[in-house]
């Protein structure tokens, strides 16, 4: 039941904000928050189980760890000169616009999740900034 609850939570995220994907990372002992559920439109790949970028320095995950709750891009192609970040953007499909929101329950970031737009710029609107950020607190409440 839990899978399902996960499941929808991300599936409405995806469809209020006409995204391309939402994944949520799960804090895994032994790994840096991996993808565990996710939803994706039609053509898109999938994130569970890729491996080959390490999340571990990314400047997205730094802010979430360093206690930021959201980070909202535009233009990923332009919100950091990182390669790895870069690299990371290629692997998951030509990523150009995202909102990143931490998942916390008793201020420990337990969770991230991500929504994200492939294949071109998008200007997020506070009310989907905001529309992410009640997503995560649904998925914080079936966390406890």
């Amino acid at each position: 039941m839990f899978d399902i609850r996960m499941q929808r939570i991300l599936d409405d995220l995806r469809a209020d904000l006409d995204a391309d994907r939402c994944t949520l990372r799960l804090d895994v002992p032994g790994e840096t928050f991996p993808v565990v559920h996710e939803s994706r439109g039609p053509g898109v790949g999938t994130l569970i189980g890729e491996r080959t970028v390490v999340l571990t320095g990314q400047p997205v995950v730094q802010a979430m760890l360093s206690g930021t709750e959201q980070v909202v891009q535009d233009d990923c192609s332009t919100a950091s000169d990182d390669p790895a970040f870069h690299a990371m953007r290629e692997t998951y499909g030509g990523l150009s616009a995202q909102i990143v929101t931490a998942v916390r329950t008793d201020d420990a970031l337990v969770g991230i999740v991500s929504v994200h737009v492939l294949g071109g710029t998008r200007a997020w609107s506070a009310a989907e900034c905001a529309r992410a950020s009640e997503a995560c607190a649904a998925v914080a409440r079936e966390l406890r």
